[in-house]
């Protein structure tokens, strides 16, 4: 072999070499736009936490906030509310799991582990059916708690299925009392 042909395969290599990563770097750039619309808008990540003011909420009452682009629902239950949830024997349930974000996933879904408090007076909750999405009526259903008309979920006054197509009970998001008056969601 002469010494032009050895040339000549060193720079055949690098135009395969350049070719190469030019492809690749014009794959990337067509490709970062698609993955990168799939993140959250600025709106959402600005809604990530807030803060919503209980304080004029009354026993019995319930209040709906916007959360994430999703209703929550934050009810301050009564006596009656709290012993009836706490009451139901965890056979009862087609759903035995917490569905908690603040505890551990895998806690048995008692009463004591979907509330904010150890009284169980706060209960904050995604007002989302597990079923189809849509949004249950409060103080409805065959439970007291919430009622999905659009198939007839029906949840008890913690947030637990207890009958109906839905397979969840409604998700417990992060949230803690700031102060005496004030929820932070997220």
């Amino acid at each position: 072999m002469s010494n032009a042909e050895d040339h000549a395969g060193t720079r055949r290599d690098f135009l395969y070499y350049a070719t190469a990563g030019t492809g690749a770097v014009a794959v990337g750039a067509a490709v970062w736009p698609l993955v990168n619309q799939m993140n959250p808008s600025a709106d959402v990540l600005a809604l990530s936490s807030i803060r919503v003011d209980v304080s004029s909420l009354e026993v019995g009452s319930q209040l709906t906030v916007k959360w994430l682009g999703k209703p929550v629902f934050i009810r301050r239950r009564t006596e009656e509310e709290i012993e009836a949830a706490r009451a139901v024997d965890m056979a009862d349930l087609p759903d035995p799991i917490a569905q908690n974000e603040n505890i551990n996933g895998s806690e048995p879904a008692l009463d004591a582990n979907r509330t904010l408090d150890e009284a169980g007076e706060w209960l904050v909750m995604m007002g989302v059916c597990t079923h189809l999405g849509c949004v249950p009526l409060g103080d409805a259903g065959d439970f007291g708690g919430w009622f999905c008309p659009c198939h007839g979920s029906h949840y008890d006054t913690a947030g637990r299925i207890r009958k109906g197509p839905a397979p969840t009970n409604l998700p417990v998001p992060v949230a803690e009392f700031v102060d005496e008056t004030t929820i932070k969601l997220g």
